[in-house]
């Protein structure tokens, strides 16, 4: 990371046989990163409470506008990937300011054309070249921070999307109503490429792993060859698969809540402001996720999260009562919000830290698959069948498929010992 000028010292040396890379600049560079992600997340949203609109000005498919948040998920999985290694060999700061200016482009471009113009910048520019370049690169960075509230902190900063789900909708919502969508796309765009560089700033280089803490601590078995009892890409390959699984359900709501709300009579300022409720709740209980993988280890952290959202998902289907649907996307968000830092925590426990910088990017990009296809499949049944009800069902489907798969890691990782917390 060569735009640093000084490595942040580790903490004070201590008599301690456990001493802890945790300092006061630790939580600082959190808060710095959770700032970052509240702006940048609100850019997939521009086109989820635009979803209609968007529809209706360019006279096309609901089906193919939602294509357009779902390959923005796509494409931030895969270019994270490649902003990973960039961001290894540049520095984060670099990445980030990068991908900001990209975000800025990518809206521009949407809000100047058509529905090819609309796919083109959510997908290579919003996607892949932008927030590929922040959120994947900043979990791995804020992890080598942390060792002994690593679930903690990447739960805190995870919840900088939902601080933008929950500042944002609202606001766009009356600015399309107002100006339309694609100035309000434009408008956003100049927010993101001027604060986000600015922010990118106070990012400074983490302290050097120790070694108690470099290769994980998960009591799972490592042996040097297996993990878990499994070939290393193996456990990698369960993981992404159940990635897959549970960000398809996840991916409905999101993406599809606002429309939802205004098919069956709920005015689209309440689907926009339920929306925020369900951003808000998930955000109000991120954090206590993150301090239950702390203690029980991040496999056993999204088997329980993944609980919660199946059985929420399930209930949309049972009400189109407004007040029940509050109640329904509120606790949708208080049950999914712990996945996918979670699934991040456990490949930090399970894997050497120098592997990390790929390891977490793959599952993030197979991860975001599932938000992708979601997210257009809710959209393609919906306009073939004229109800969203199809959809839930079978996110309801793939999350026990993601149950059955979480579990089965669970139950081996049990067999080989289990998993040792950092804090007593």
């Amino acid at each position: 990371m060569r735009e640093f000028a000084d490595a942040t010292a580790p903490g004070a040396a201590s008599s301690s046989p456990r001493v802890s890379i945790e300092t006061r600049d630790s939580w600082s560079a959190a808060l710095v990163v959770l700032g970052l992600l509240s702006i940048s997340y609100g850019s997939p949203l521009l086109a989820v409470v635009g979803l209609k609109p968007i529809t209706g000005d360019l006279g096309t498919e609901r089906e193919l506008v939602a294509l357009a948040s779902a390959l923005t998920w796509l494409g931030t999985g895969l270019g994270g990937i490649v902003m990973g290694q960039v961001a290894e060999r540049l520095g984060v700061r670099f990445t980030v300011t990068f991908g900001a200016a990209m975000i800025a482009l990518g809206l521009a471009i949407s809000a100047s054309g058509g529905l090819a113009a609309l796919l083109l910048g959510h997908t290579l520019f919003v996607g892949f070249l932008g927030n590929g370049a922040l959120y994947p690169p900043l979990l791995v960075y804020v992890s080598r921070w942390f060792d002994r509230r690593r679930g903690t902190a990447l739960a805190l900063i995870s919840s900088g999307q939902y601080i933008a789900g929950m500042a944002w909708p609202t606001l766009f919502e009356r600015t399309m109503a107002d100006y339309g969508w694609r100035l309000t796309m434009a408008g956003f765009a100049a927010v993101v490429v001027i604060v986000v560089p600015i922010a990118a700033m106070f990012l400074r280089r983490p302290p050097d792993a120790l070694s108690e803490f470099a290769e994980g601590r998960d009591g799972g078995g490592r042996d040097g060859h297996t993990i878990l009892g499994l070939r290393p890409n193996a456990v990698l390959a369960i993981l992404c698969a159940a990635g897959f699984c549970c960000c398809i359900p996840m991916s409905i709501p999101q993406g599809h809540l606002v429309a939802f709300c205004s098919d069956i009579g709920i005015p689209a300022e309440q689907g926009a402001l339920m929306l925020s409720v369900l951003q808000g709740s998930a955000f109000a209980s991120r954090v206590l996720w993150g301090w239950t993988a702390d203690r029980i280890g991040g496999l056993k952290t999204v088997f329980a999260a993944s609980s919660c959202q199946a059985v929420t998902i399930a209930a949309f289907m049972a009400t189109h009562n407004e007040a029940g649907l509050f109640t329904i996307a509120a606790a949708y968000g208080a049950g999914f919000s712990g996945i996918i830092p979670a699934y991040v925590i456990a490949i930090r426990e399970l894997f050497p830290s120098r592997e990390a910088s790929w390891r977490v990017p793959s599952l993030l990009f197979v991860s975001m698959g599932g938000m992708a296809f979601g997210g257009w499949f809710a959209g393609a049944l919906f306009d073939h069948l004229g109800s969203y009800g199809p959809a839930f069902a079978i996110g309801v489907l793939f999350n026990l498929a993601n149950l059955v798969l979480v579990g089965s890691l669970v139950l081996r990782q049990r067999a080989h010992g289990g998993f040792r917390p950092a804090l007593a």
